[in-house]
């Protein structure tokens, strides 16, 4: 189990790094909104493990209130977006 955990935490990791190097260099606005929520979505995931490899349920409180952040983040990009916010598309 705990090497199931380690590589689970490893993967999650690199596609952090991954959508970190999205969200430096997108070409757009749009790209860097989609790898922002990209990022919160890795760090629920691994927030979510990690409650799952140390048995402590409030952990996971913390990722429901991170993920309803995040959402609503990305609401609010899309209305600005949507309003005509600056785009550099």
């Amino acid at each position: 189990m705990d090497i199931v955990i380690t590589i689970t935490l490893v993967m999650m990791a690199v596609s952090l790094c991954l959508a970190f190097i999205r969200l430096v260099m997108g070409p757009s606005l749009p790209d860097r909104v989609v790898a922002l929520e990209l990022l919160s979505t890795l760090i629920v995931g691994i927030i979510g493990v990690i409650a799952i490899a140390t048995d402590v349920a409030s952990f996971l409180d913390v990722t429901i209130v991170m993920a309803l952040m995040a959402f609503l983040a990305t609401i609010g990009f899309a209305r600005f977006l949507e309003r005509g916010g600056p785009r550099d598309d």
